[in-house]
């Protein structure tokens, strides 16, 4: 439902890990939000994040927490997203739920389809879309700057402590589902989502999570390749070829505070650098904010058909993996 008035749009969190922590900084950022609540199963969990962040309750339950709230803000493992988005938008509320959103292409379908019918919100918070560096990248690689682009090389690498959750959650973890969302994003916001053909390699750890994962898109006249690693380190570069030139950001790239045009002639490269404050998540808070009081109106930096066409890659890699089920 739009929001009406001028009080801020009082959020609910589900979470409370290192992601839930960041968001609270930025959200305080913007006057249009204020966050008053937290639900974790484990309620200690809750009352502690609540206790360090000076929210208003820890919610016992999903019921408690929406009852008080005109929006969440979805910062649990994967594999809850789904569950938590149906049980927020079946009750009115909007929804901005970390990546990857969902796990099944059919799932983010019906998602955006109820969000639709309940006049909400529904935002996938994968903070690079909203930056005002990578927008600024997108309209010169759409410009023709470069003249037809051919192929998109995206790659986001980290040195990761085995004992965290992206190494150790075996159904849902591993590099390709915590960082690809921000590799493919370059991919389908530049060659888009009707891709020909999608194949993965991988290198796995003992408990089958994979710590490195290349994955190839082909496209009628172009290609694109993400490279994601948890357990590899690589250039963290974003790579965008032309015929008539390219555009190169170094790591990192998925921040997007500078880049370069090429060209053949050096002599005519171009720099360009771009606003990125704080950890970044403020630019998707605000976008989600400003739909909350508009919704429907705003032209989106990540489209419901973008976000479905993430949620299938997803599932692909499952599917590769052998894991597909989730729900």
């Amino acid at each position: 439902m739009r929001k009406s008035g001028n009080d801020p749009v009082r959020l609910g969190i589900i979470g409370t890990g290192r992601i839930a922590n960041r968001f609270m900084s930025e959200a305080r950022c913007d006057s249009g939000v204020v966050a008053t609540s937290v639900y974790h199963p484990h309620i200690g969990r809750a009352e502690l994040f609540a206790d360090k962040h000076q929210l208003q309750y820890a919610a016992s339950s999903m019921e408690d927490l929406l009852a008080n709230v005109d929006a969440v803000y979805i910062a649990s493992p994967h594999a809850t997203h789904y569950a938590y988005i149906h049980h927020a938008l079946i009750n009115g509320k909007h929804v901005l739920c970390e990546k990857p959103m969902v796990l099944e292409k059919k799932q983010a379908v019906e998602l955006y389809a109820l969000a639709n019918d309940k006049n909400c919100v529904l935002m996938e918070g994968i903070k690079t879309a909203y930056c005002p560096g990578f927008v600024q990248l997108l309209d010169i690689a759409r410009s023709g700057r470069i003249g037809a682009i051919r192929d998109v090389e995206a790659s986001f690498t980290k040195l990761t402590d085995p004992a965290l959750r992206e190494l150790t959650d075996v159904a849902t973890g591993g590099s390709f589902l915590e960082l690809a969302s921000y590799t493919l994003l370059a991919a389908v916001k530049l060659l888009g989502s009707d891709y020909q053909e999608l194949r993965f390699d991988s290198f796995y750890a003992d408990n089958g999570v994979d710590l490195y994962t290349k994955a190839y898109l082909k496209y009628q006249d172009s290609w694109a390749t993400s490279k994601t690693g948890l357990g590899v380190k690589s250039e963290g570069q974003l790579l965008i070829s032309g015929t008539q030139g390219y555009i190169r950001v170094d790591a990192p790239w998925w921040k997007t505070q500078s880049f370069e045009v090429c060209y053949e002639d050096v002599t005519s490269n171009e720099q360009y650098r771009a606003e990125f404050t704080g950890d970044g998540l403020r630019y998707e808070i605000r976008e989600f904010v400003s739909a909350i009081y508009d919704v429907g109106q705003i032209e989106r930096h990540l489209s419901a058909e973008e976000s479905i066409a993430l949620a299938g890659m997803m599932e692909m890699f499952l599917l590769s993996r052998g894991t597909c089920r989730l729900s």
